[in-house]
């Protein structure tokens, strides 16, 4: 599976990352190199984009912890992951990059659904 887009404005855009866990990643679409470096307006709308992902990913998969991640050092752009991890999945607790714990069978309820929500919300907080 590809990386998808599931929203896309005129200053950011959200993938979602090919992983057994719901991960999504925000985007800006200038290719800045540090946070610092993103004008106040597009990192206030970046976190406010944040906040609705996690809002999404808490009420809809439940998860035991959300994690928030922008290391960028293989792809040196602002980009931030979020990630909805569970005690069962096959790194936790672990980062995602980290040293395999297990081999997991999450089952999670519809990705393309989850994607509708945010979708949806992000479309009528920035419209």
């Amino acid at each position: 599976m590809k990386n998808i887009i599931i929203y896309e404005n005129f200053s950011l855009y959200i993938e979602q990352e090919d992983s057994e866990i719901p991960w999504l990643k925000i985007f800006t679409k200038e290719p800045y190199k540090e946070l610092g470096d993103v004008p106040h307006g597009l990192r206030q709308k970046l976190w406010e984009t944040y906040d609705i992902i996690e809002y999404e990913m808490k009420h809809y998969y439940h998860p035991d912890k959300i994690n928030m991640a922008s290391f960028a050092n293989y792809l040196p752009r602002v980009h931030i992951h979020v990630m909805a991890r569970f005690k069962s999945d096959s790194y936790f607790p672990e980062p995602m990059w980290g040293t395999k714990q297990r081999d997991a069978n999450l089952t999670l309820p519809s990705q393309d659904e989850f994607h509708k929500r945010v979708f949806n919300a992000l479309t009528q907080r920035f419209q």
